[in-house]
């Protein structure tokens, strides 16, 4: 990838596990410098600088940073030190989330507010902050990770939908405003991906799942990856604000 002459930087929120490590395995294995943060799980992102490092043929080692998306002060924070550190932050790829299933009629606000504040306004607080030096160097790439449920509403995440429609509105948002500087912004709709907490589900919600699914199978952490790596590049120069699904054939392109 042509743009490789210059080693850039990426971020990736919420790497200590799941698709966030398999982003900084894979973007290390491309040849970027990866940073990624991480809440609480310290065993987790150990096991993603190892294995980002053993992936890297430039021996380029992860840099992991704990830090909390939800916060402006902590996100501020987030990029400092890694600026500090490492330099300036090209790529950004916003992957932390949480979940607070319940049904709507028992939610409490702090279950709503949580997840809107980590899953949409954490991603708002990074982009708010990576443009400041994007915009400077008129080069960036921002990639939410977004989700099929923004548009299933599946019953009793009522939050997370909300919060991952809403990523896909703030993206194509960002993608006009920042089009003009060289910067894209595209989101990533997955469907099931088979993580830790998909391998812990009960049996028979993992058939009715599997049954919904043309493709008959859930997806795999790394094939949301290739495709970060993919609008990572120089390839995807000419791709901005939009949403692109993994998700077996769910949707069906929506």
């Amino acid at each position: 990838m042509e743009e490789h002459n210059e080693t850039k930087i990426a971020l990736v929120t919420g790497g200590s596990r799941g698709i966030g490590r398999e982003c900084v395995i894979e973007l290390s294995a491309a040849g970027y410098q990866c940073a990624f943060s991480y809440s609480s799980d310290v065993d987790g992102a150990n096991e993603t600088i190892k294995l980002a490092s053993e992936a890297s043929d430039a021996g380029l080692s992860p840099l992991a940073i704990k830090s909390d998306v939800s916060s402006p002060e902590s996100v501020d924070e987030l990029f400092s030190e890694i600026e500090n550190k490492l330099g300036i932050v090209s790529i950004l790829v916003n992957n932390a989330g949480i979940t607070r299933d319940t049904l709507l009629m028992r939610m409490k606000d702090e279950q709503f507010n949580d997840v809107i504040q980590t899953n949409l306004t954490g991603a708002f607080y990074t982009m708010r902050r990576a443009s400041r030096n994007m915009m400077k160097n008129r080069w960036g790439r921002i990639i939410n990770i977004s989700s099929v449920n923004a548009y299933v509403g599946p019953v009793g995440q009522a939050n997370y939908a909300a919060a991952k429609a809403g990523i896909i509105g703030m993206t194509k948002s960002v993608a006009r405003e920042f089009a003009s500087r060289n910067i894209t912004a595209n989101a990533i709709a997955p469907g099931v991906i088979e993580t830790a907490m998909v391998g812990e589900t009960p049996e028979e919600w993992r058939e009715t799942m599997l049954s919904t699914i043309p493709l008959a199978r859930f997806g795999q952490p790394n094939e949301i990856a290739h495709l970060v790596v993919f609008l990572a590049s120089q390839n995807a120069s000419y791709i901005t604000g939009t949403v692109i699904p993994i998700d077996g054939g769910v949707g069906m392109g929506n």
